[in-house]
């Protein structure tokens, strides 16, 4: 992850985070790594790691269990919601950053399309996936 100076550290956390539940890298029901664990992985402050997952936790996409740890949520309807909310503010991020360069929706739909497929790969037994694993129509 790389870390960009014009947002706080612990809400790109939280989109990193977020991501890794909604793309399915934390499984539903698995425990999460501890707060230690992130904080020398990421390469920042276990304060900061706290902060983000405690935002998580109120996005109902984990639940710490007093003695046991944090969790990612079994409830498919907030990993749905989640990945939605993440699709909407990268959509917010292109159609704000397209429209400041002057494209029309037309030519920004036609470039969206245009770049879609060079996020397809082959997987081992040949076939087309897109790279969050799920298999291309």
């Amino acid at each position: 992850m790389q870390i960009d100076d014009s947002r706080p550290i612990w809400a790109q956390l939280v989109d990193e985070f977020r991501r890794r539940i909604v793309a399915g890298e934390w499984a539903s029901g698995a425990r999460v790594p501890s707060v230690r664990e992130l904080a020398l992985e990421l390469g920042v402050n276990p304060n900061t790691v706290q902060k983000a997952l405690g935002e998580i936790d109120r996005l109902g996409l984990t639940a710490t269990e007093r003695t046991a740890g944090r969790f990612v949520t079994a409830d498919e309807s907030a990993v749905a919601g989640g990945r939605a909310a993440l699709a909407e503010a990268t959509a917010d991020r292109f159609a704000a950053e397209a429209r400041g360069i002057g494209m029309t929706l037309a030519e920004a739909a036609d470039l969206l399309a245009r770049r879609w497929d060079l996020h397809t790969n082959v997987s081992p037994a040949g076939e087309s996936q897109d790279t969050t694993g799920r298999e291309a129509p």
